[in-house]
């Protein structure tokens, strides 16, 4: 039976979740984003000039500057590819915008240089903040350890030199150096960044620990059971970087589209040019029909097609509390099957709060009287439990006596002396009833509510029990509700929280299938079992211990003001304002993205091959072939814009709550 007052805080300035060093890696420290800066700024200083008018001298070498700055780092890379026989549209894009310079669509070889930097400036950013996200958790296990010596003597040795079979000490406040059981001593762990757990877990002999955990009041003496190569915070390094590096199914199928449209294009484009002038013709009107098919068959409008409404729908999830980290991850939160949910820190608040005060009939205290004498003695105490009884009094504006002859027991709870009187306030199992008083209903009964219970004593005598529990998130039930209709299939749960807790919330928010106890692993081997079975799993946390199953999963979305810093960065999105109602709401707003990328396609498939087949056919006048290209990327990046309008929210957020007919 596990209750509050099992579980003492470490006493750390972080509170319950230590936090991860600040390892970002600046936007601007990336070559490839300063490249793309440059390339928007000079276009966006050449663009007006050359509408205006102005003298080609002025802004001629802006547009060339253009060219250099963003077009230089794809074709260097498109070259290497080329000497690896393999021909990407980067390197066609940079062919493409020369050639329409070359016939002097300036601008439009611009544009399309400009976009593509872009792109590849967003997708640098997202594999830098993954590799922080992996060095950041690095820093949660110690560098050293203090080993205990045959002869009882104490050595600081590196961490990462301990042996299975060697005993360490682990002082209060300090992190435990290896995975191992505690032979000797009582402390209370924050394992919260290992299985986000949100309270401090009494630890005894025979437990389990794990490195990187914080040790709170008590020492331990632990026997080292795993090599620190082979423990769990080193797996959870592992995991998330095999996880970073997988590519999804439809980036594959891209590159596959990608290279044998390259590979196509090249071979028309020559075939134009040389075909007539193997029948004799002039070299001039050949060369003028070859860049005409170039700029016809350019992807341009293929490229805004993507873009726009992906981009605009990262816009506007941004105003609304959601950060999608690339034009991928919006896309791919459209394509979810089945949403996977944390607990604590997810559906909960990850705060306990006293939910409940029950006086024991016969003590002469009220609820009030009973809140006050257990904050009384709770006030010195640095736990998080004891900070929640101090805050319901609070709340209900008490007034607290004074406290003297303060203790604190690991996994027991607190005694001091309140007006007089004894006041013990701690865990039932470990403060036995007297007096022939059992109070073990009401502690049951609690329980049974998924509240963890409290008993207070006075002089020796139980004088009440307090109820603490996690708060759910007011928009919990109704996201759930969201999330189903969306996908068609309830969300699961899936926990390192205990069965009965774990439970007894999932049926609040209308949750059946239920996963507790589970280690970060444990959650990844069910996002891959899920996605084995062709499902696309997103999955929401908030905790380094769901850093792995973010990175393993088609889709991973943090809670961002609970969320750890290794969470916030491995997931794919993050829901900073931490509204859960947003997730359904930026999961129907992908799909609307996703049906305009399909509309555009469509679009932009029609246009390049009226226009490519009339170059063929007939002769396509260059200007006209200009006036329909560069009208058909007109039509289909105004309407991928339409998703940067609010109303574009608005109606995702219903989609996501109301029942279609269709």
């Amino acid at each position: 039976m596990s209750s509050v007052l099992d579980q003492r805080p470490a006493p750390t300035a972080a509170g319950l979740r230590p936090a991860l060093p600040k390892r970002r890696t600046r936007v601007l420290a990336l070559p490839e984003s300063r490249w793309a800066l440059a390339a928007l700024v000079l276009f966006l200083i050449a663009l007006p000039l050359d509408l205006l008018g102005a003298p080609t001298w002025l802004w001629a070498p802006l547009y060339a500057a253009v060219y250099i700055t963003g077009g230089w780092e794809p074709g260097r890379e498109g070259l290497k590819a080329l000497r690896n026989k393999t021909l990407d549209v980067d390197l066609l894009m940079v062919v493409a915008a020369i050639g329409a310079a070359a016939i002097g669509q300036v601008l439009d070889g611009a544009l399309l240089i400009v976009i593509f930097a872009t792109s590849g400036a967003l997708e640098a950013v997202a594999t830098a903040r993954t590799a922080d996200s992996v060095r950041g958790l690095l820093d949660l296990a110690p560098t050293t350890a203090t080993r205990l010596l045959p002869g009882g003597e104490e050595e600081s040795v590196p961490a990462d030199s301990l042996a299975v079979g060697d005993t360490i000490l682990v002082r209060p406040g300090e992190r435990v150096g290896a995975d191992g059981q505690v032979l000797d001593g009582a402390g209370d762990v924050d394992q919260a960044t290992i299985t986000g757990e949100p309270l401090p877990v009494a630890k005894r002999a025979g437990d389990e620990v794990f490195a990187g955990t914080i040790n709170g009041a008590g020492a331990l003496r632990v026997r080292v059971e795993r090599d620190p190569a082979d423990s769990v915070i080193a797996r959870i390094v592992k995991m998330v970087e095999e996880a970073s590096k997988t590519k999804a199914p439809t980036q594959l199928f891209i590159e596959k589209v990608e290279q044998r449209y390259s590979i196509g294009m090249v071979i028309a484009t020559l075939a134009v040019f040389a075909v007539p002038l193997a029948f004799g013709s002039a070299l001039q009107p050949a060369l003028l029909r070859a860049m005409t098919f170039m700029i016809v068959a350019s992807p341009c409008a293929v490229v805004l097609s993507t873009m726009p409404p992906l981009l605009s729908a990262i816009a506007n999830a941004g105003r609304h509390g959601v950060l999608a980290k690339s034009a991928v991850v919006m896309e791919r939160l459209g394509q979810v099957d089945l949403v996977a949910l944390d607990k604590t820190g997810t559906l909960t608040q990850g705060t306990p709060r006293v939910t409940d005060i029950r006086p024991e009939p016969g003590s002469g205290l009220q609820e009030d009287g009973l809140l006050a004498l257990a904050a009384a003695a709770e006030h010195p105490s640095e736990h998080p439990l004891a900070r929640a009884v101090v805050q319901a009094a609070r709340e209900r504006g008490l007034t607290l006596a004074a406290a003297t002859g303060f203790t604190s027991a690991p996994g027991a709870g607190v005694t001091a002396t309140v007006g007089g009187r004894t006041i013990q306030v701690g865990s039932p199992a470990r403060l036995v009833a007297v007096d022939g008083q059992d109070i073990g209903s009401a502690v049951q009964a609690l329980e049974d509510e998924g509240r963890t219970a409290v008993l207070v004593r006075r002089d020796g005598t139980p004088v009440g029990v307090l109820g603490i529990a996690d708060r759910l998130r007011s928009d919990a039930k109704a996201t759930v509700a969201a999330l189903t209709e969306l996908t068609g299939q309830t969300p699961v749960l899936l926990t390192g929280d205990n069965e009965r807790a774990a439970r007894q919330l999932a049926a609040e928010v209308g949750i059946t299938d239920v996963r507790a106890g589970l280690l970060p692993q444990d959650k990844v081997s069910a996002v891959r079992q899920w996605e084995d079975e062709g499902l696309c799993v997103l999955v929401v946390g908030d905790g380094v211990n769901d850093a792995p199953a973010l990175a393993a999963a088609h889709t991973g979305i943090a809670m961002g003001r609970a969320g750890s810093d290794l969470a916030l960065q491995t997931a794919d999105a993050v829901v900073v304002r931490d509204e859960l109602a947003a997730i359904p709401a930026v999961v129907a707003l992908s799909r609307q993205a996703r049906r305009l990328v399909v509309q555009n396609l469509v679009i932009a498939g029609i246009f390049i091959t009226a226009l490519v087949a009339w170059d063929l056919i007939a002769t396509l006048p260059l200007p006209l072939g200009v006036a329909g290209h560069e009208g058909s990327t007109v039509i289909v990046g105004l309407n991928g814009l339409r998703l940067l309008r609010d109303a574009a929210w608005n109606r995702a957020a219903k989609e996501g709550t109301v029942r279609r007919s269709v």
